[in-house]
């Protein structure tokens, strides 16, 4: 079993833990306009450092909202791919701080 860092979670309950770009892609693709209509990636515990939700949009497309406390970003935009969303919020998990998370270390040879 993998470290847990994150998790991703729908309104209807879903959840994944440490969701890759394939399981965020299948969550999205699982959003509604009744019952379903966003996801959440954070850390788990009481005040996550960092979030980021895809919301179904009433004109249709997506809401993606990103916010880092560390390190002051807050971020808005819209999306239409389903594909898009999954690939960037992969990207942009990738570049969080994660407490638990093993620092890695470069040594020279």
């Amino acid at each position: 079993m993998g470290a847990h860092y994150y998790g991703a979670d729908s309104e209807d309950g879903d959840h994944i833990d440490d969701p890759s770009e394939d399981a965020l892609f299948m969550m999205i693709s699982d959003l509604n306009e009744s019952g379903n209509t966003f996801v959440v990636v954070q850390p788990d515990g009481d005040a996550p450092p960092w979030f980021a939700s895809v919301t179904v949009r009433d004109d249709g497309g997506y809401e993606i909202v990103r916010r880092d406390n560390v390190r002051g970003e807050h971020d808005v935009t819209t999306e239409t791919s389903v594909d898009d969303i999954a690939r960037d919020l992969t990207i942009w998990m990738a570049c969080r701080d994660f407490p638990e998370r093993p620092t890695r270390q470069v040594t020279e040879l």
